[in-house]
Formats: structure tokens, C-alpha cells, sequence
């Protein structure tokens, strides 16, 4: 429903106008809010070119607003009145009132919406009655003492509206939040020291872990150390559980709170709680007795422990809204709830001699130097690329028996806490509502219901049987393993009532939700049971430790079919192999062959459990693209069809964390000559602009998989083609050298104690002391653009050095290629190749040079292709180096640079090369009159020359490579 800035003035101020007049009628104490909000509220935001009531009949789950009537859950509401989205993402909430609260004055409207915007994690809100609006900054923590104008950005009276259109505009209609103009303010405005509800929330149940584990310890000395650590883990997931279901409609509000007003607390929170939630829900989460259909054994050591009242208590306390809490459990997602999970994950907790508890970082935490979880935009782009592709149209009943009788099923080999799991759940559940609202839904009485509002839902049931027949998952950590199960089982209750509930073991006599041990279990995804073959005896810690995983047994339907249909997950990067080197060189050749990295076995191991024509996608490390380290494993992905590469950047995991990234999508099939690759570049981009990017469909570039390289010297992911006739490598034509002076003592690293005292007797800044001595240059003299070298700096390198050095002190250079009349050189501390021509000088090593091998050509030439854009743009794409602290040049990727060959038999192709020599010199020239230049004046004129013969160069050597318009927008854009 598209609508103009105009337009929407004309509907808002006609609108103004109707209240104007009609303002006491909306003031009598007998309206309902139900009356405001579809005389005004409702035609305000669809002024701002909102579909508030669906006129574009969209499904339910793709609905751009989602209204919710005035529901009170004894005092608390359940959800916001409007939540508007952008292709299902939440931007922002509206919290609807009567005409006449005091919305300027009254805090609590105002602290009501601000819960919902920080638990949701969206950065602004609007609080309205019409005749008031109010627009509320929701990155700042909520506080119940907060005034009504505390965090407030905005305000607004009804006849305002027309006269400030603009301002709302610009941020809260569609057209603003669909082309990035919300999302840009929120990365503005964002406070510092504001913390974000994950941050927030992962300090609190690290408070509730530390007081739980403490208290447990003390009053159960019978507790081993893994038995404490699962039943600390198991009674926050439980109160997170009953707690989000109460705020979602699905348990009584309040039925934690009224445990704190007896003693015995834990207690009667097992025995009332958690015994009722075993019959109701038929959770592994809360599995207290032995089940025949259940293989997993009951929990019976949270039945026997004891925890004090002055513990447990002030958990449930501050879990209320009444208490001061901050959060509201009904629109905090379960997504959220995984990467708060993630990173609590990273702790463990140990007991002491003494049986006194301690929580301590994981050792493989401690060394990787955190938890780091996948966003949530990733984890949707994988899933969308793989399971997405895979269902597309498949019905319900397909997809059960999707390959021979087999149902699909989708795997993550290392869960964690199960981001990617819920996204592929969540893809099945919109794929299979939608496939039945297009089919006759009112014939599936078992799938779909319809509600009050006429819109339909599919059942738990249904949702029960999408979520044990796709989804699968292993994780090392059983604590994993439970935050996997607990998300995934919130995630089947999202919509659910009490009502619906009790109606499921109505209809279908069966408890509400799946026990999941079959789908997700724990165990080490690269080892198997035969690593202990042989031994008659295992070390039974060394068993607990590597907790081997018999894939062929735990998984055989999906084994026994030929592997998963969808491979996705973030493996772990980096791990320590180096214990288990000998058994994992012999499972996984095809990725041992160089450097050992987990990420590399899982990439491997994740080929095996795909089955033929099956869909592998990963984040990983970047690195794999073009480091030599990393052929073996590009060699075994070019066995199989490459679907798209996205190189996300270095700040894929958050602002303080440095990790370079990629995405692949790959299928388990051989690629064919016209096979073609989808290639993303967003490495440049920060987090907001990433996002957007990603939300607005990027282009990507089409490659053919045959063009990809995979030697040491090449990057995986190339911008350029094979080199062919006309190209050969830059090391043919120009002989590299790291020649500059260096010095150390013997025995003694470059850079340590020792090196500055030689320094000084070796060097000296100043008139020239010796004929001998020997003027020379640093990287520092040559300029930022390249061209220029300033030869006005005195300084010298003393010409009778042999007799300064002592007998454990050495110098090392190359004299000959000093005293050369001509050479290349560039600036070694660099993350683009800067260079110029320079005479018979010597230089330290923090220049690098380059000595003409060809006679055919001329230097000029070659420097003027070297400080090309085209060249740098494949240097930048290869080394990846922009954005370190320190980046150096690499010696061996100018070495691989192609370098345009030239048929000087060929008219066309000699005048391009003239012409480049030429207008090389030009530029040398340019560039040494800029800077003697002393007037702006000058200087400007100077420069406007500079960019025009820089453009020419460039021009003339893109139709040297013969480069498409394509092709040149992707190096300008760089």
C-alpha cells in the first residue's frame, strides 16, 4: 500500500480535523480504547502508509502489522497493541490508550511500553491516545521510577500533526523504515553506556548461577561436579520456561510470585510447578518418571536436593513487573534468549576440596578469547539459502517423505545453543502454514485451526510433527544441548494459550510438546566410538573429555538414507586438535593435509552427513579463501556444486570482536562446466549498513565455478579471470625483493632488546658526517598516493658499518639493487600497494622494491599498472589486510598480481602502452611540482590535474584487462 509524504498530510490534518470536532465524544468515560484505536490510531499509521488492517490480505505471519486486542493477564498486558514489521523483523511497537490519559505526566503507559521495546530489542516505540503521542528511545533500561519523559525523544499534541508531518515521516512510515532511515537514526542516537536486554539479561542468570550453584553445594555435599552443574542449568531453564509461558498466555500469571508467599519454595516449585508441567507438556525439561516411549532417563536428582528460601526467592521476586522487573516474557524472543545463552554457556562450574562451588571460564572459552554468536540476520541468510531453496514448492506431506520414502531433515553438528535449529524450524512452520492456506486449509483439521480473528494457525500438533521429523542437532555440551531443546520448545509455544493447550489434549489426547531426545543429543560430531578401539579398558575421563558420537546409531534412519538433506551451522573455529592429531588424519585426509582447524574437519564431516544433492552452509573463517594454509580444504569443496560466497567483514560478531568471516552455500553434487556462483562482498560495510545491505536484496556478482583458483598463490573467491593469453604473473615481468636494510644481533629476534643502541651507531639524522656514508630512505618519505618519494630528509647510513658491528651484530641488505639507476619501490606498512620510481639510493626494509626482468618494457609502465585501482582492488580482495592496526604488504601476493602482457606488433595495444608510459611520467611529474607548491591556489589546480591523468590511467588500463562495465563498477565501488 504505497503512499506519498503529500498524501499522508492531507489524511493526517482531514483526521486532526474529525478529532477536533469530535474530541468530547472521545473524551466521555464510556469509550473503549477498541473505539480510539480504529477511529484514530488505526488511520494515523496507515497515514504514515502502514497496511493496519491487512487490506493486502497477507498471511498471517507475513502481516507488516500485527495488532493485539486489550488483553490483561491479571495486571499484565500480553503483548504491545501494534507491532510493525518489515518482512516479519520487528522496527517498532505502539502501545494504544483511551483519549484522555495523561500520557505527558503518567509514568506508567510510558514504562509499560519502554519494557516491551527493550525486551523486544527494538530501538524506538510510540506511546499514543491521539490527542498525545509520545515517541520513546527503548535502548535505555526501563526503571519504574522513571517520569513519563525520561527517555523520550519526541512529543506531540493531535494538532500538531499536519505542521510536523515531516518529522514522523521521516522515521515511522513505511517508505523511511523500509528504505533505512529508522535504522540509521537508532545507529545514531544510540547512548553510550546503554546496555542491551541480552546484556542484561545474561548478568542475571549468571546471578542466579552463582547463588544456585553456592547454595546447592552447601546444602547437597552428595553432588558430583557434573550432577551440580546439570541441576543448576536445569532449574534456570525451568523458571525461564514457566515464566515466558505465563507472560505468553499459556500458564497463570503470577505462579511463581505466589510460591514466595510460603516456605519450602523449591519445593513446592517441583512438586506444584514443575510435576504439573511433566503431565502437561511432556518437555524432556521436565521429565521426573520413567516412560516407556522415553529412552532418556528421568531426572530424579532435582527431586532430592534442597535450596534455601533466601536464595530461591529472590529469583522469582525480580522475575515481576510488580518488583521492579524490566523485562516482559512475551516479546522477548526466543532468538534473543539463544544468544544470551551462547555466551552463559561459556562458564562451567567446579567444586573445590571443600565442596564450595566456583564458576569458572571454560578452558576452550578462555583460549578462543570468548563465546562469539551468530547474528540473527546470518543465521536467516544461511537458512533461506539452504533449507529455504531445498522446500521450495514442497508440501507438507512431500517434505515428510521427501527422498524415498525418507522425510527431509536438517542438521546443525554443533547446535550450541540452537540459533540455527530455530531458524530452520521457523522456515518449515511459515513454509507449511502457507502451503496450507493455499489448499483448502478448512480440510485440515489435524493441521490448522482458525482463530477468533479469522486467521489461520497451524496446531501444536502439527508444529510437534514439523519439529521432530526436520530438525536435528549435536552439541558436545549437554548443557547445550537442553538451551537447544528449551528454545526450540518455546519456540513451538509462541501463539499458544492455555486454551490451546488444554484443546491439544482434548483432541488429540496427547501432552502439549515433543520430548526431544531423539532430535537433539550430545556427543562429540568428529569422533566416533572407534577411537577407543583396541583398548580393552578406556581411560574413563579421557571417555567424558572427547564423549565420542556413533552417528550410524544415534541418526540411522538418516544415515541409513544417505545423510541430512541441510548441513548448517557455525562450526567451531580453531579448537585444540592436537591431542586426537593421529586418529583425525586417518578419518579426515581430505582436510588434514596442511593446518589443522576444527572448522576444516566439520566442513569435511558435514560432506559425509549430507547426502547426495543435499545442501552444506557455513560461517567460517575468510581466511579459507586465499590463505595457502587453507588449499586443502577449497580443493575439497571444488568437488562439489558452489552456490554463493559472502565475505561478511571482520565485525560479523560485534564491534569489540575481530573476526573475518564468509558464508558458502555449497550442494553435495558434482558442478557442471556452466555452473555459476553467487559472489557478495560486504567486508567494508559496518554492522547498520551490513544490515540494511542485506535486508534490501544485495547484488551479487555471477562467476563460473571453472574460473576459480585454488592455488597457494591465488585467492578462492577471484574478481579477476584466468590469467590467459594476454597476462602472465607480475613476478615474470618484475623480480620482488625485500632488500632494505635490517640488522640484529645474533640469536636475537629483530625488534628486541639490543637492536636500538645498534641503531644509533649505524644511523644518524643530520649534515652528512663521511663521504662514505650513505644517504637513504624509509616507507615514510613515500607519499599516501603513491608517486612521490620527498628526498629532503638528512638522514645516513654510516659507509664503515663492518667496523661498528661487533661479532654477534649483523647488517643485511642488497648493495647491488641500491646502487641500481632505476627501480620500484613501495611503502612495506600498507594495506594497498603505494608506489614510485626511484634512483641509485639505499633504503631500510620498510620499503620494498621491485627490479625490471623484461627489457621489453618500461618501468613507467609497470608502476602506473601496480598503482592502478584494478590492481590494488585485487591485492585488497586477495590479502585482505584493510582495517588491521598494522598492515603489511605481502610479498608473495604482489608477486601473483596479473600483469597485462602487450603485443607491440599490435597497433592498438602499443598506443594504449604509450599512452600509459606518458601519462606515468605525467603523474610523477604532477605530483613532484605539488609538492613544492606553496599557494592553496596552486595546489588545487595541481590536484584537479592529478585526479584527471589518475582516472586516464585507470581508464586505459581497464580496457588493458578488458574489464565489463560489470566488472568496473564492482573495483570503483571499492
Amino acid at each position: 500500500m504505497s503512499k506519498s509524504f503529500d498524501q499522508g498530510r492531507e489524511e493526517i490534518a482531514k483526521l486532526c480535523k474529525y478529532f477536533a470536532n469530535s474530541r468530547l465524544e472521545f473524551l466521555k468515560p464510556g469509550i473503549k480504547e477498541a473505539h480510539v484505536r480504529q477511529s484514530l490510531i488505526d488511520p494515523l499509521f496507515e497515514a504514515l502508509g502502514w497496511d493496519v488492517a491487512n487490506k493486502e490480505m497477507a498471511a498471517p505471519q507475513y502481516r507488516e502489522v500485527v495488532p493485539e486486542d486489550s488483553l490483561e493477564i491479571e495486571g499484565s498486558q500480553k503483548a504491545p497493541d501494534y507491532t510493525f514489521r518489515i518482512q516479519t523483523i520487528p522496527k517498532f511497537f505502539t502501545e494504544a490508550k483511551k483519549c484522555g490519559v495523561n500520557i505527558n505526566g503518567d509514568p506508567g503507559p510510558a514504562y509499560q511500553l519502554r519494557r516491551y521495546g527493550w525486551s523486544a530489542r527494538v530501538p524506538f516505540s510510540i506511546l499514543t491516545d491521539f490527542e498525545e503521542l509520545g515517541v520513546y528511545d527503548c535502548s535505555i533500561k526501563p526503571k519504574p521510577v522513571d517520569k513519563a519523559s525520561f527517555s523520550r525523544t519526541q512529543y506531540y499534541r493531535a494538532e500538531e500533526y499536519p505542521d510536523r508531518w515531516r518529522e514522523l515521516w521521516d522515521v515511522f512510515s513505511k517508505e523511511a523504515v523500509i528504505g533505512g532511515a529508522f535504522d540509521k537514526l537508532a545507529a545514531s542516537t544510540r547512548r553510550r553506556g546503554t546496555s542491551e536486554v541480552d546484556d542484561e539479561f545474561l548478568k542475571e542468570i549468571e546471578g542466579w548461577r552463582d547463588s544456585l550453584a553456592r547454595n546447592i553445594a552447601l546444602r547437597n555435599q552428595f553432588l558430583a561436579p557434573n550432577d551440580l552443574n546439570t541441576v543448576v542449568h536445569r532449574t534456570i531453564d525451568r523458571i525461564i520456561f514457566l515464566r515466558m509461558a505465563e507472560d505468553r498466555g499459556s500458564e497463570p500469571y503470577g505462579q511463581l510470585l505466589k510460591l514466595c508467599d510460603q516456605p519450602d519454595i523449591y519445593k513446592r516449585f517441583i512438586n506444584k510447578l514443575c510435576r504439573k508441567a511433566d503431565d502437561k507438556y511432556n518437555s524432556g525439561l521436565f521429565h521426573f518418571r520413567k516412560e516407556e516411549e522415553i529412552v532418556e532417563a528421568p531426572d530424579f536428582i532435582s527431586t532430592k536436593i534442597q535450596i534455601d528460601d533466601k536464595v530461591f526467592k529472590p529469583i522469582l521476586l525480580g522475575l515481576y513487573f510488580e518488583n521492579g522487573s524490566p523485562y516482559h516474557f512475551g516479546v522477548l524472543p526466543v532468538e534473543i534468549l539463544g544468544t544470551v545463552y551462547e555466551r552463559f554457556l561459556g562458564k562451567v562450574i567446579r567444586l573445590t576440596a571443600g565442596h564450595q562451588a566456583k564458576v569458572e571460564e571454560k578452558p576452550e572459552v578462555r583460549k578462543a578469547g570468548g563465546v562469539y554468536y551468530t547474528p540473527a540476520y546470518i543465521v536467516n541468510y544461511i537458512v533461506n539459502n539452504t533449507v529455504g531453496k531445498i522446500i521450495e514448492g514442497k508440501s507438507p506431506a512431500q517434505l515428510a517423505k521427501f527422498r524415498e520414502g525418507q522425510p527431509l531433515r536438517v542438521l546443525d553438528m554443533a547446535c550450541g545453543s540452537g540459533s540455527f535449529l530455530i531458524g530452520a524450524f521457523q522456515c518449515l512452520l511459515d513454509h507449511c502454514l502457507k502451503w496450507y492456506q493455499e489448499n483448502s486449509p478448512e480440510k485440515q483439521k489435524k493441521e490448522v485451526y482458525k482463530t477468533v480473528k479469522g486467521e489461520w494457525r497451524l496446531t501444536i500438533a502439527e508444529k510437534k510433527r514439523i519439529l521432530t521429523t526436520h530438525i536435528f542437532g549435536v552439541d558436545i555440551d549437554p548443557q547445550a544441548v537442553e538451551v537447544s531443546k528449551l528454545s526450540l520448545l518455546l519456540k513451538v509455544m509462541e501463539g499458544e494459550t492455555d486454551e490451546t493447550v488444554g484443546q491439544t489434549r482434548m483432541l488429540f489426547h496427547e501432552r502439549a510438546l515433543p520430548n526431544l531426545t531423539n532430535n537433539i543429543k550430545c556427543g562429540n560430531s568428529l569422533i566416533g566410538p572407534d577411537y577407543f578401539s583396541g583398548r580393552l579398558i578406556p581411560d574413563i575421563e579421557e571417555l567424558k573429555r572427547l564423549n565420542p558420537f556413533d552417528w550410524k546409531k544415534e541418526f540411522s534412519g538418516a544415515i541409513r538414507d544417505g545423510g541430512f538433506n541441510c548441513v548448517i551451522g557455525n562450526p567451531p573455529w580453531g579448537g585444540d586438535i592436537d591431542q586426537i592429531t593421529q586418529y583425525i588424519e586417518t578419518h579426515f585426509p581430505d582436510s588434514t593435509q596442511g593446518y589443522r582447524d576444527t572448522f576444516k574437519l566439520f566442513i569435511d564431516q558435514g560432506l559425509k552427513l549430507t547426502r547426495k544433492a543435499g545442501m552444506l552452509g557455513f560461517i567460517i573463517p575468510s581466511a579459507f579463501m586465499f590463505q595457502p594454509r587453507y588449499i586443502d580444504v577449497r580443493r575439497l569443496l571444488r568437488r562439489n556444486r558452489l552456490f554463493l560466497i559472502w565475505n561478511v567483514g571482520d565485525k560479523v560478531f560485534g564491534p569489540n570482536v575481530v573476526a573475518p568471516a564468509c558464508v558458502f552455500v555449497i550442494s553435495r553434487e558434482a558442478p557442471t562446466t556452466d555452473t555459476q556462483v553467487s559472489v557478495l562482498d560486504t567486508s567494508q560495510l559496518n554492522d547498520n549498513a551490513l544490515r540494511s545491505q542485506f535486508s534490501n536484496n544485495p547484488a551479487y556478482r555471477k562467476i563460473p565455478q571453472s574460473a576459480y583458483a585454488v592455488t597457494t598463490e591465488e585467492t578462492f573467491v577471484t574478481y579477476f579471470r584466468a590469467l590467459g593469453r594476454k597476462e602472465c604473473k607480475l613476478e615474470a615481468v618484475l623480480d620482488c625483493k625485500d632488500c632494505g636494510i635490517k640488522h640484529q644481533r645474533v640469536g636475537v629476534g629483530l625488534g628486541e632488546k639490543g637492536k636500538s643502541d645498534l641503531a644509533e651507531r649505524l644511523y644518524y639524522e643530520g649534515k652528512q658526517q663521511a663521504a662514505s656514508d650513505k644517504k637513504y630512505l624509509l616507507g615514510a618519505d613515500l607519499s599516501l598516493s603513491g608517486w612521490y618519494m620527498d628526498y629532503s630528509n638528512e638522514r645516513y647510513f654510516r659507509g664503515n658499518y663492518e667496523r661498528i658491528l661487533r661479532s654477534n651484530e649483523i647488517v643485511y641488505f642488497n648493495q647491488a639493487i641500491f646502487d641500481l639507476p632505476k627501480k620500484i619501490v613501495w611503502r612495506q606498512t600498507s594495506d594497498r600497494i603505494r608506489a614510485t620510481i626511484i634512483g641509485p639510493h639505499w633504503f631500510s626494509n620498510t620499503l620494498q622494491s621491485g627490479v625490471l626482468l623484461d627489457s621489453k618494457y618500461d618501468l613507467r609502465y609497470v608502476l602506473a599498472l601496480l598503482n592502478s585501482r584494478f590492481l590494488n582492488f585485487i591485492y585488497i580482495e586477495t590479502v585482505k589486510e584493510s582495517g588491521r592496526v598494522f598492515p603489511q604488504v605481502k610479498m608473495g601476493k604482489v608477486r601473483a598480481l596479473p600483469f597485462r602482457k602487450i603485443d607491440f606488433g599490435e597497433k592498438n595495444d602499443k598506443a594504449k602502452y604509450e599512452c600509459i608510459v606518458a601519462l606515468s611520467e605525467s603523474m610523477l611529474d604532477l605530483h613532484r611540482q605539488f609538492s613544492s607548491a606553496k599557494g592553496g591556489a596552486d595546489r588545487e589546480m595541481l590536484q584537479r590535474q592529478i585526479d584527471a591523468t589518475d582516472r586516464e590511467i585507470n581508464r586505459l588500463v581497464y580496457e588493458l584487462y578488458e574489464l565489463t562495465e560489470e566488472d568496473i563498477k564492482v573495483v570503483e565501488a571499492d
